[in-house]
């Protein structure tokens, strides 16, 4: 399951647990000192039901279904709704190098002989070698094609019509492990040419003899080697990646050509190409890690040319793990690497995939970036995928997210909508578990010492009601712009103290509330206390005009505290609500203020309340929002 996944069921399981063992406490109280199980079974089962956040799956699916048009604003694409909370709680965020990094516009510098010169037959080998492969071509396959089509002007008797003047005989694609792909052609006088292109070792390692010029052709020793290699690096450290390309005149015809035919070559040159960074990477790198996101680049590509991209861009190059390095690392040994190290080069598919599992299961929330066919099992394994639209069909099948635009900074902007749609989910759950700790302990200590209910099973269910309506606006409230600069994940354990912590605060004005309504409003109203009526019906009245009392006070206590728990901030003067929040708030308020005075009110067993009343009302709400804003601003800081 993914870190969404994860919370959600955690944060489920906290609130279920505690309801199951509430609710048959609520019961017992209730039966034992009333006498009247039936009635303590509708109050608990009632009370079960309160305690439930019904509308916890629609503020989720409001959440994330608004969050998904909203990226779509910015170019992000959501395949699968729960990953637009995993979005904002990204930690690490592990990119390919290629289009990510770098403009995704590979262009063919250089093609060069062994001498360093310029070199019309390295160029024409590599165009036959790109141009009648049948696997999917790359960008260095289509700068090479481009190229060669540029220089066809220049030097048509080598390079004009190539493809009509050569068939292709065979082919041996590329694979993630030999890092090179062979074809094999036929010229018109019957001459066949095996023909390879790849990465330095693996071309050093099938070939015998080197090309150094038209004329001359020597052994491939340890000083041309050598010579190779320091060439190689010293384009590698000015940003260019360099393959090497090989032939083998007349190859034996055994049959289809396999790999084992790619020897005994002759290398013939270089091809340097160059994908420069993007102008836009610096700044996006910078803005994530401003949000709490970290950078990891695992690629494909080599050491060296990785270094020199990545330190253009402002990433810690200081050391630079390659896949040789990485396989022979246990996973612990991985694990502490991965978490320090910026800038993986000459990775294999499954070495990308292993980085990820193992930062997940050390607790990051890691992202995975890429469009290739080597990304797909990374795509998989992380939190949540991302894709681009122009990649690969597969990896785009992959990925929990597609980009309209291959950038650095347009995932960053849909990291911040996911924390938004996260931080209105959370601001439901945490008021919803807070609101009823308080008021099952309320319920508890009323069920031991009031000698009648405070509240009726279907006053407890309307209250519920039009207090869930008052929520449903939650995901289109705003969220502080400090909110946002770090991930955030469900953490069931945070919940809980919070609930623990803010509960017990309402319960303290809710017994407050009992005491006043008790002895001062009900009497008052009726012209006596409780316990000097006899008439049954100046007792119902009484208790009518108590549980109108209390179901008014927590109306205004349980919305108002909407208000003091969404923001960390001062509300309504650092931090004002959304529109729709305020609205839906303001209008549930007023809805059950007013219900004791409706002709509803001898349905629900309510009476009206007096001036007094208000005046209570009034000191309970101040009072409530100002010991609430203490406790919150104490939990804070704890």
């Amino acid at each position: 399951p993914t870190s969404f996944e994860q919370g959600v069921n955690h944060v489920s399981a906290v609130l279920i647990r505690f309801m199951l063992a509430m609710v048959p406490i609520v019961f017992l109280i209730s039966g034992l000192t009333k006498g009247n199980w039936l009635q303590a079974g509708l109050l608990a089962i009632s009370l079960a039901v309160g305690l439930t956040p019904e509308m916890l799956p629609m503020i989720v699916t409001t959440s994330l279904a608004k969050g998904a048009v909203n990226m779509s604003k910015h170019k992000v694409i959501i395949k699968n709704l729960n990953s637009i909370q995993n979005l904002g709680s990204i930690d690490i965020l592990c990119t390919d190098k290629t289009g990510t990094i770098t403009q995704d516009r590979v262009a063919l510098e250089y093609h060069l002989d062994l001498s360093g010169e310029e070199n019309v037959r390295v160029l024409k080998h590599a165009y036959l070698n790109s141009y009648f492969q049948t696997g999917l071509r790359n960008l260095m396959d289509s700068a090479i094609i481009e190229k060669t089509h540029e220089e066809e002007e220049r030097s048509p008797d080598a390079l004009g019509s190539l493809k009509d003047r050569y068939e292709k005989i065979d082919e041996i694609p590329f694979d993630f492990e030999r890092r090179r792909m062979s074809v094999v052609v036929r010229d018109g006088s019957g001459k066949t040419q095996l023909i390879t292109k790849g990465a330095l070792e693996e071309m050093l390692a099938v070939c015998a003899y080197a090309q150094i010029d038209e004329k001359t052709v020597v052994p491939l020793d340890g000083e041309v080697i050598d010579r190779v290699r320091r060439d190689v690096d010293d384009y590698n450290e000015k940003g260019l990646r360099v393959l090497l390309i090989a032939q083998r005149t007349n190859p034996p015809p055994a049959g289809a050509f396999c790999v084992e035919d790619e020897k005994d070559m002759v290398l013939i040159g270089y091809l340097a190409f160059l994908d420069p960074p993007k102008l836009s990477t610096k700044d996006a790198i910078s803005a994530l890690n401003a949000h709490g996101v970290e950078v990891k680049v695992l690629t494909g590509d080599n050491e060296k040319v990785s270094k020199a991209i990545c330190k253009m861009v402002g990433l810690d190059v200081r050391q630079v793990v390659t896949g040789d390095q990485v396989e022979e690392m246990d996973d612990e040994t991985l694990t502490q690497v991965a978490e320090t190290t910026t800038v993986f080069a000459r990775l294999a598919p499954v070495q990308k995939s292993r980085i990820v599992t193992l930062l997940r299961q050390k607790g990051h929330s890691v992202g995975y970036m890429g469009d290739g066919i080597n990304d797909v099992t990374a795509l998989k394994d992380a939190d949540v995928g991302i894709s681009v639209d122009t990649g690969v069909d597969i990896a785009k099948e992959s990925a929990d997210v597609i980009l309209l635009e291959k950038d650095l900074m347009v995932l960053e902007e849909g990291m911040v909508e996911g924390r938004k749609t996260y931080a209105n989910m959370i601001k439901y759950i945490k008021m919803t578990a807070s609101s009823n700790f308080g008021n099952v302990l309320s319920m508890l200590i009323a069920a031991a010492f009031l000698p009648f209910l405070p509240m009726t099973a279907i006053q407890i269910l309307i209250l519920n009601l039009i207090y869930d309506i008052s929520c449903a606006s939650l995901p289109w409230d705003h969220v502080d712009s400090d909110y946002l600069k770090k991930p955030r994940t469900w953490d069931a354990s945070s919940i809980t103290r919070f609930m623990i912590w803010i509960g017990p605060t309402s319960s303290v004005f809710d017994i407050v509330s009992y005491a006043a309504l008790y002895f001062w409003i009900a009497p008052a109203m009726v012209g006596a206390p409780f316990s000097q009526l006899t008439d049954p019906s100046q007792i119902a009245l009484f208790v009518a005009i108590f549980q109108a009392g209390w179901m008014v006070i927590s109306m205004w206590t349980q919305t108002l505290v909407i208000h003091m728990i969404r923001t960390a901030k001062v509300p309504f003067i650092e931090s004002r609500a959304s529109a729709p929040v305020i609205l839906l708030t303001a209008a549930g308020i007023a809805l059950l203020t007013i219900l004791p005075f409706s002709p509803l009110a001898g349905l629900l067993n309510l009476a009206p309340l007096s001036g007094h009343f208000f005046i209570l009302l009034g000191a309970v709400v101040v009072a409530y929002m100002l010991l609430v804003s203490f406790a919150k601003v104490a939990f804070i800081r704890k």
